[in-house]
């Protein structure tokens, strides 16, 4: 039957559907739900909006005016600032608690545990009073080799402890014992035939960590990393009941004066988001420098997450991404 199709100058029924099928054209789905769901957000949003801009009770030129005041910006550097070191400390002891709670020394795995135990199970309101207060414990202070009498330095603990010292050890050792369990999930994710492996080649353990196991979590680790500076940023506005000057302070301080409340809370909460905005973004980068081997997990902007229709959440219907 092929023989007398092409002796008769036809084409098989395939070949046929094959030229048909290149002539196609293939229509987009409408999803209409979706565009009238949107709408009804974008209308809402839209009330919400002007709603808040034109309510004279937040008295936006107050606002204005008191957004770039010397005391305001101050308070955001101390609050970023605070931030930074208080998450250095957090990551530095949190590796060193991971590493001692999958150690197999019994003693330091529980030591490490009830490290995390007690941080995580107290309120940080508690340890900062508790911080602040250290004096009335241990009122002073000396370095030196005990039961000989040598002492090399020797002061009050009053003066010590100030309230920045204070803010950063209640935060800094609280935000450790997190990051000791974000380090050891890491830890654990990767495959323990890596270390059974190194090991057979004669590495030692801490070099194991350093050069094959740690590199690897991080692309576990990052993410929640992340999130936790974040939450950090954020909860630095807990060491205004010690009367450190950071945002939330600052801003407490000129509202006591001119009673306006409102308008110096939303300052505050511009800057805050502001400050969260930048470290979002470099947390995006962070990410996709670390996992270019799964670059499809992450977004090329922390904003391109938020547009619809981009990446994998695309409509098949050939939408041109945004």
């Amino acid at each position: 039957m092929i023989q007398d199709a092409v002796i008769s100058g036809t084409a098989p029924s395939s070949s046929i559907d094959e030229r048909e099928g290149d002539n196609l054209v293939v229509a987009p789905s409408r999803h209409i739900g979706q565009w009238i769901a949107a709408g009804i957000v974008l209308v809402l949003v839209g009330l919400a909006a002007w709603s808040v801009a034109t309510n004279p009770n937040f008295h936006w030129p107050t606002v204005g005016h008191y957004l770039f005041d010397p005391l305001i910006l101050k308070g955001a550097w101390m609050t970023l600032w605070l931030t930074l070191v208080v998450m250095a400390v957090g990551i530095l002891f949190g590796i060193v608690l991971a590493v001692m709670h999958i150690s197999d020394n019994v003693i330091v795995s529980k030591v490490s545990a009830a490290y995390i135990w007690f941080f995580r199970g107290t309120p940080v309101m508690v340890q900062l009073i508790f911080w602040y207060n250290l004096a009335a414990l241990y009122p002073r202070y000396f370095l030196g080799i005990p039961f000989l009498g040598i002492t090399f330095v020797e002061g009050s603990v009053n003066d010590l402890i100030t309230p920045y010292t204070a803010a950063v050890l209640c935060l800094g050792l609280n935000e450790a014992a997190y990051m000791a369990e974000i380090i050891r999930g890491g830890i654990l994710s990767i495959d323990s035939g890596q270390e059974d492996a190194a090991r057979a080649l004669g590495m030692r353990r801490t070099k194991i960590m350093r050069r094959i196991i740690i590199p690897q979590a991080m692309r576990s680790i990052i993410p929640p990393t992340g999130n936790q500076v974040i939450g950090m940023l954020k909860g630095t506005s807990i060491v205004s009941i010690i009367s450190l000057g950071e945002l939330l302070y600052s801003a407490q301080m000129v509202y006591s004066r001119n009673y306006q409340t409102i308008p110096l809370l939303l300052v505050a909460c511009f800057w805050y988001l502001v400050i969260t905005t930048v470290l979002t973004a470099v947390q995006s980068r962070i990410e996709r420098r670390m996992g270019r081997s799964t670059r499809r997990a992450t977004p090329k902007h922390f904003l391109h997450s938020l547009l619809p229709f981009t990446g994998r959440n695309s409509p098949p219907g050939g939408m041109p991404a945004a």
